[in-house]
Order: C-alpha cells, then sequence, then structure tokens
C-alpha cells in the first residue's frame, strides 16, 4: 500500500470521526435541553457555593457528606425564603386588586377630571384613546391571573427544584474530576484554561451576586417608599419592582412612576413628588453606584455587550439567560484574546522573509 493511499483512507477515517463526534454532539444538546434550566442553576449554584462546600470537606473529609451537607444548606436557603415570598405575594397580590379597583371606577375617574380643570383636556384626551381606567383593571386582573398561574406552575417548579438540587451534589462531589476531565479535553495550554476558568467563576459571580442584590436592594428601597407613604400592597410592588430591575431596558421605574402618577392624579402632590424624588435620585442611582462597588471589573465587559448579553439571553434562553448571556459572551471574548495571543506568538517565532530573528 502507497504512501498516498494510507493518507487518504487517514483523511477519511478522521473525517468520519468528526462527521461523528459533530453529530454526537448535536444530539447531547437536543437531549440536554429539557434539562437546561436545572444544570444551568446547579451550575451557578456550585461555583457560589464551592467555596462552603471547601471548608465543610476539610472538617468531615468526606466528599459525599460534604456536598450533602451543602446542598442542604442552600435548599434552605433558597426554599424557606422562596416559600414565603411567594405567599406574600400571592396575599399582596390579591389585597392589591381588593384596595385599588374602587379606586378606579367611573366615578373616581370623573371626579379626578373634575379636580384638575388645567389638566382636564389632555386627561380626557388619554381616556379617551386609551380608556385608561379599564386598562388598568385589566392589568389588575392580570396580576390576579399571574399569581393564579404561580401556584398552577408550582409541580413544575419543584420538580425542577429537585433536580437542580441533584445534579448540584454531584457538581459538587465531583468538581475535581470535571476540571480535570476539561483540562484533558480542551485544546488549551495550562494557562489558557485558568484564564478561562477564571473568567467562568468570575462572570457567574459578577452577574448573580450583582444583579441580584443590586435588584433586591432597589426592590426593598420601592417597597419601603410605598409603606411609608401608605400606598397599597407594598410587599408586592416591592417585589415586583425587584423584579423588573433585573431586565436593563425595565427597571422600577415602570412600577413607581405610574404609582407617582395616581398619587399626583389624586391631589397628594407632596407624596407623589417623595416618591419621585426617592424613585430617581435614591432607587434609580442604586444600580450606578452600588452595581460596579459590588461587581468591580470582574465582568470585565462594555455596557453594551453587558446589556445585550443578558437581555439577548433572557430573550433566547428564557431566565437560564441571565447567566448563561454573559457566560457565553465573555468566554467568547476570552477565547478570541487567546487566539489573537496565539497568532502573535506564532508571528514572532516565525519572521518574514524580510525580518531577522
Amino acid at each position: 500500500m502507497t504512501g498516498s493511499s494510507i493518507r487518504d483512507r487517514w483523511t477519511i477515517s478522521n473525517a468520519v470521526l468528526t462527521l461523528a463526534v459533530v453529530i454526537g454532539l448535536i444530539l447531547c444538546y437536543f437531549l440536554a435541553i429539557p434539562f437546561l434550566p436545572a444544570i444551568v442553576w446547579s451550575v451557578t449554584l456550585g461555583v457560589l457555593f464551592v467555596p462552603l462546600d471547601a471548608r465543610i470537606r476539610r472538617s468531615v473529609r468526606s466528599a459525599n457528606a460534604s456536598a450533602a451537607a451543602t446542598v442542604a444548606i442552600v435548599a434552605f436557603i433558597v426554599v424557606v425564603p422562596g416559600i414565603l415570598v411567594v405567599g406574600s405575594l400571592l396575599n399582596e397580590a390579591a389585597r392589591s386588586v381588593t384596595v385599588i379597583s374602587p379606586m378606579l371606577d367611573a366615578d373616581r375617574w370623573t371626579q379626578l377630571l373634575d379636580n384638575h380643570p388645567r389638566l382636564a383636556p389632555a386627561l380626557r384626551w388619554i381616556n379617551e384613546r386609551l380608556d385608561l381606567p379599564d386598562l388598568i383593571k385589566a392589568s389588575l386582573s392580570w396580576v390576579a391571573g399571574w399569581s393564579g398561574s404561580i401556584v398552577r406552575a408550582s409541580v413544575e417548579g419543584a420538580v425542577g427544584l429537585l433536580l437542580t438540587f441533584y445534579f448540584l451534589f454531584y457538581v459538587l462531589r465531583d468538581r475535581e474530576k470535571a476540571i480535570a476531565l476539561a483540562k484533558e479535553t480542551l485544546p488549551l495550554s495550562a494557562s489558557e484554561f485558568s484564564r478561562i476558568s477564571d473568567r467562568f467563576t468570575d462572570t457567574i459571580f459578577a452577574t448573580v451576586v450583582g444583579i441580584a442584590a443590586v435588584s433586591a436592594l432597589q426592590g426593598a428601597l420601592g417597597g419601603g417608599m410605598f409603606w411609608w407613604l401608605g400606598l397599597p400592597a407594598p410587599v408586592f410592588w416591592g417585589v415586583v419592582m425587584g423584579l423588573v430591575a433585573v431586565v436593563p431596558f425595565l427597571g422600577a421605574f415602570v412600577i413607581w412612576m405610574p404609582a407617582a402618577l395616581f398619587l399626583a392624579l389624586s391631589g397628594d402632590l407632596a407624596s407623589a413628588a417623595i416618591l419621585t424624588f426617592w424613585g430617581t435620585i435614591v432607587v434609580g442611582l442604586v444600580d450606578n453606584v452600588v452595581y460596579p462597588m459590588l461587581v468591580g471589573r470582574k465582568l470585565m465587559m462594555h455596557t453594551i455587550p453587558s446589556f445585550i448579553a443578558i437581555v439577548g439571553g433572557v430573550i433566547l434562553l428564557g431566565a437560564p439567560g441571565v447567566v448563561l448571556g454573559p457566560l457565553v459572551v465573555s468566554i467568547s471574548l476570552t477565547l478570541m484574546a487567546i487566539w489573537k495571543g496565539r497568532d502573535l506568538s506564532r508571528l514572532s517565532n516565525h519572521p518574514g522573509p524580510g525580518k531577522q530573528i
């Protein structure tokens, strides 16, 4: 057999093997799609709680025992507050509907128009085209239906939570084996793999801790002002403000601004001014002040790619996209930097014809 035929067979064999690997990876991707949320959140929690697991493992000297103890602690931290928050949301949603609905009947709207003659033409123009009371009532009905959907989705959420904790146990217990396997599989040097690993960990910490902390703080500040001003359902609206604050193009203002407008139209101009000031100066600037302090340079991304990563990830992948979006962008940027470094190194080691070493 000639050398040419051997090379041809070797090329065909490699091509077949490459095709088989690609097909296998595609099939694995489709097999993993149903479990993607549980996998993403288990890996995220694993990265966040590795220091706790390492500390427990040094005490008990058992990977199984430390992983089980860490999962139990994480479950307590996540499940108990989750049950309390969901219960409060359901109660406050029902209460908000019963409290706000009587304020928006036709007589109440007519009274608002009579009390503000200067604004009456503009309010009538808005009312004729939008029918604002009916629109707000429809929104309240949607809130009530949304709270009911939480109950209907509780079984699905419980199954997803159990899968997350199931995967989390093995993520914590076998993390050294997974890291070693990744080192052997990926075509990266030790220093390059270290860069990818550090970027992976830093991105998760920056995304989860930074966004969660800032959103929770904004929700607490907004809900606290709602309570201080005597507005209905402050817990519910505080949680909603925290949730919408996660999305960069929304923010807590979509909740407190209509509330301030409602207070102004009701004649309580002082409360409206206080809420507007608080929402704009305090709640609005928390993101610009606290987020850089918490995140620092860990994320290492400009505002625009960060915005695209988070919003695009949510649109494409749902809730797991909050983590996966920034991860995909940050890891891709790091791989591009590694590739560029390799290319520059190759050029420096192989100068052109006119260059001398």
